[in-house]
C-alpha cells in the first residue's frame, strides 16, 4: 500500500502535535498539507513540518488528488461540515474531540462516511495510553474483582479562551475538558451511562458572570451505567496548579489508580520550602505518546480495511453525555434563578 498522504485541517496546538507524527513517526503516512483559514498560521505550519503545500480552505486541500486522509482539529461547531465535505470527497478522517456540537450533527458526520466508505476515528488518545491499556486490562483480569465505581477527573490550569465563557459555542466543559472522562469511564467499564447527576457553578471567573451567566469552570456529574457500575466525573478550569488528568477504578477485592501528578522524578528538598516536586503542566505533556499511538492506529485501519478502534459512535455517546449534562445545568440555574 502506497503511503497515506495527510493534511491537516486546523493548525493549532493539537493539530501541529498530530502533525509532527505525521512528518516521520507513522509508519505508512507522511504529511503532504496543512489548511487553516489564517494564512500566516499555515505558512508556518507547512515551514516547520517540512512540507510546501498549505491552505487557507480546507476543500482546496481535499481536492489535492495527493491527500488520503484529513486529521480535523478546527473549532468544534466547524466539524460537522467540515467531515461531511471530506466523506464526499473520498478522504479518510481523524476527528478530534468533541466530535460535534450535538448528537445530530455526529449522526450526519457518521451517515456521511459509512455511506462514502470511509475511515472515521474520533481523538479519544486515553485509549491508547500506556497506564489507561494496562489498567483496563488489570481490570479485565479480575485484579481487584468486580468493578464497582469510577472516578475520572481532568482539571486544567489555564484561564479560559474567550470564546469558551460562551456555553452555545464551546457546549462547556463537560464538552472541553470531560468528553475524555466521559469516554473513558464508557471504554474501561464497557457501558453506557443510565442515569445522571450534575451540578456546576462559576468559582473562579466571577469577571465573566454578567457577559456570560450560564458559564461554569466547575462540574461534578454522577451516576450509574447500564451495567450497574457507578460513575463521578469532576471537571475544572483554571484551577492553575497544574494539568490533573487521573482515575480510579474501585472493585469488590482493590482499586487501580491512572495517571500521574508529578512532571518528573526530581524531588527538591530545602530548609525553607521543606520538600517539593514539580507538578504535570500540561497535557502536551503528559498524553505525548498517547496522541502518537493513536494516529498509528488510524493510519493502522486505513491500510487493513478495519473500523477504527474509537468510533463515530463513542463520539456521539460523549456528545449525548454533554448535551444531557448541560441540559441538567440549564434547569438547575433556571431554578435558583426563579427562587431568588
Amino acid at each position: 500500500m502506497k503511503s497515506v498522504g495527510v493534511c491537516l485541517i486546523g493548525a493549532g496546538r493539537a493539530g501541529m502535535i498530530h502533525a509532527r507524527n505525521y512528518v516521520n513517526k507513522v509508519p505508512g503516512a507522511h504529511m503532504e498539507a496543512v489548511a487553516d483559514a489564517v494564512e500566516e498560521a499555515a505558512k508556518a505550519a507547512a515551514e516547520e513540518l517540512g512540507i510546501n503545500k498549505y491552505y487557507t480552505d480546507y476543500r482546496d486541500a481535499v481536492n489535492d488528488d495527493a491527500v488520503d486522509a484529513v486529521v480535523v482539529v478546527s473549532p468544534t461547531n466547524l466539524h460537522k461540515d467540515i467531515v461531511v465535505y471530506c466523506a464526499n470527497a473520498g478522504k479518510h478522517i481523524f476527528c478530534e474531540k468533541p466530535m460535534a456540537m450535538n448528537t445530530e450533527e455526529c449522526k450526519m458526520m457518521s451517515e456521511a462516511c459509512e455511506k462514502n466508505k470511509v475511515k472515521l476515528q474520533i481523538g479519544f488518545m486515553r485509549r491508547f495510553d500506556t497506564s489507561y491499556r494496562k489498567a483496563k486490562e488489570r481490570l479485565d483480569a479480575g485484579e481487584i474483582g468486580e468493578l464497582v465505581m469510577i472516578r475520572s477527573c481532568t482539571r486544567g490550569p489555564s484561564r479560559p479562551r474567550e470564546w469558551m465563557y460562551d456555553i452555545r459555542k464551546s457546549n462547556g466543559i463537560l464538552a472541553e475538558v470531560n468528553s475524555h472522562d466521559i469516554d473513558t469511564v464508557r471504554w474501561i467499564a464497557g457501558s453506557n451511562i443510565k442515569t445522571m447527576h450534575v451540578e456546576a457553578g462559576n468559582y473562579r471567573n466571577k469577571h465573566a458572570e454578567e457577559r456570560f451567566p450560564d458559564y461554569y469552570d466547575n462540574v461534578v456529574m454522577m451516576g450509574k451505567l447500564e451495567n450497574g457500575v457507578q460513575y463521578v466525573i469532576d471537571g475544572a478550569v483554571y484551577v492553575k496548579y497544574g494539568y490533573d488528568a487521573q482515575v480510579e477504578l474501585l472493585g469488590t477485592r482493590g482499586c487501580i489508580r491512572i495517571g500521574r501528578a508529578e512532571a518528573d522524578s526530581v524531588v527538591t528538598v530545602s530548609d525553607t520550602a521543606g520538600m517539593s516536586r514539580p507538578f504535570v503542566s500540561s497535557w502536551t505533556e503528559l498524553f505525548k505518546d498517547a496522541y502518537l499511538e493513536e494516529d498509528k492506529s488510524f493510519i493502522k485501519a486505513i491500510a487493513e480495511d478495519r473500523e477504527t478502534l474509537v468510533t463515530g459512535f463513542d463520539g456521539l455517546m460523549a456528545v449525548r453525555a454533554v448535551e444531557e449534562g448541560n441540559s441538567i445545568i440549564t434547569k438547575n440555574l433556571n431554578r435558583r434563578r426563579n427562587a431568588e
